[in-house]
């Protein structure tokens, strides 16, 4: 015989899969449920718990359970999806610059006819070829980054980056403090390695570095992943004096540091990377994705020397090598100033695309770095962040609600809004009917 509390899960499962119990309804309280069903109140929580594995609900500290739009792709925000025709993707960023196909066909042509084409049939070494590393090195060089060519390595775009480092350097269980809103990818890569994350509380200008530091000596903290130079999504840049005290946190606790930098070449000038603060323990992660091209997967991990074996071993046992051909393409682009230039243009773009959501999304409260390709967009408490993202899809515009970036507990009602891949003449439209569906959202 079917337990009760089965049959009352089971009874409001139906009537939000049907649709009576629609996205954003909040349900009856846990003493309310118990009251009305005649259950005891840990019956009640159980109900409500088994809605919310079943991802049908969604509690909410101090503001009680709701029904979660469910008509959304599963993991929106987090996996790409196949883009159909007319569809206005404000989720992710992939930004390109007019005459970058023929750019790669005279790189390509360049290529075929100087050096050994027959070495790039042949394995590489695991961290990439060394005068490909050089070569990057110098690119950093003239960043004001100065990292030595051995302790680079070669990957196959940031995300590899990331991938390798945790594969490398942690273990299934190890603890890793991020900020309670952080990249997607790597909460995917944490999930997939059964780390334990832990949120960080944040500041408008950063992660409160004190709150890591009560964590560190309450937990056994292995690692932090920090993005400080053009955090996604909040689009801060962390002080001289943060970088200085989150690189003395690590010493004091032995953490490992994590440092995205996917983002910084949009940032001009901006502070050395915590890399430059605390060396011997921090693993620098890039690419060239956002900056040159998304489909030329060339990334770089830079570590201190007494990590690179890991990082080799992960390597190899991921990818063997990132392919020569791309690395060479890469470095040949930074030779001849070409990813310096499209570096350019596309900080310019960012700058454009950034003022145009300004005054487009006006009057709602936007964050977000000034040359950056994304806007967060905090929603009062009583708006649903998935009923709006739900009426925008049903209009063909994709945008982020916070639970993809979110590691607390308490996932905020926000939108996050990326810039970079709608072409300018249609962005416009797009951000004035995001901003329209909030305000209707706040009107009701």
């Amino acid at each position: 015989m079917k337990a009760r509390y089965k049959t009352i899960v089971d009874r409001f499962a139906a009537r939000i899969r049907d649709g009576q119990l629609t996205a954003g309804t909040r349900l009856p309280t846990h003493r309310r449920l118990a009251a009305e069903e005649r259950i005891s109140l840990a019956t009640a929580t159980r109900v409500y718990a088994e809605l919310e594995a079943m991802g049908l609900v969604s509690g909410e500290i101090g503001r009680g359970t709701f029904v979660r739009e469910i008509t959304l792709a599963a993991g929106h925000g987090v996996d790409q999806q196949v883009m159909m025709p007319g569809v206005r993707d404000l989720n992710f960023n992939y930004p390109s610059q007019p005459g970058q196909g023929e750019e790669l066909r005279d790189a390509l042509r360049q290529l075929a006819n100087v050096g050994d084409i027959e070495s790039h049939l042949r394995y590489q070494p695991h961290a990439g070829r060394k005068a490909d590393r050089e070569m990057v090195a110098r690119y950093f060089a003239s960043l004001g980054f100065t990292p030595d060519s051995d302790n680079i390595l070669l990957v196959n775009g940031a995300q590899h980056g990331l991938a390798v480092t945790v594969m490398g350097l942690l273990q299934p269980g190890d603890v890793v403090a991020v900020d309670a809103l952080t990249y997607p990818g790597f909460k995917a890569l944490a999930a997939l390695y059964h780390l334990e994350l832990l949120a960080i509380p944040s500041l408008a200008d950063g992660p409160e570095l004190d709150a890591l530091d009560t964590i560190c000596q309450q937990r056994h903290v292995r690692a932090v992943y920090t993005m400080p130079t053009l955090h996604n999504p909040l689009g801060w840049v962390l002080s001289h004096r943060q970088r200085q005290q989150l690189a003395a946190i690590a010493r004091q606790y032995d953490l490992l540091i994590i440092e995205d930098a996917a983002y910084a070449f949009l940032v001009e000038q901006p502070p050395p990377p915590v890399a430059c603060y605390a060396p011997e323990r921090t693993v620098y992660v890039s690419g060239f994705s956002k900056n040159v091209a998304t489909g030329l997967r060339v990334g770089v991990a830079i570590c201190p020397g007494s990590l690179k074996p890991a990082l080799e071993r992960a390597i190899r046992a991921t990818t063997w090598n990132t392919p020569s051909l791309l690395t060479a393409l890469m470095s040949h682009w930074i030779q001849d100033g070409t990813v310096a230039r499209t570096t350019v243009l596309k900080r310019d773009d960012a700058r454009q695309r950034q003022a145009l959501a300004r005054e487009c999304l006006y009057p709602l409260p936007c964050i977000g770095h000034p040359n950056s390709w994304f806007v967060w967009l905090p929603l009062a408490d009583e708006c649903r962040a998935d009923r709006i993202v739900k009426a925008l899809m049903d209009n063909h515009i994709l945008v982020s609600t916070a639970e993809p970036f979110s590691t607390s507990i308490n996932v905020p009602q926000a939108l996050r809004v990326a810039l970079g891949s709608v072409p300018l003449e249609s962005l416009r439209e797009a951000l004035v009917a995001v901003r329209e569906e909030v305000e209707y959202e706040m009107s009701r």
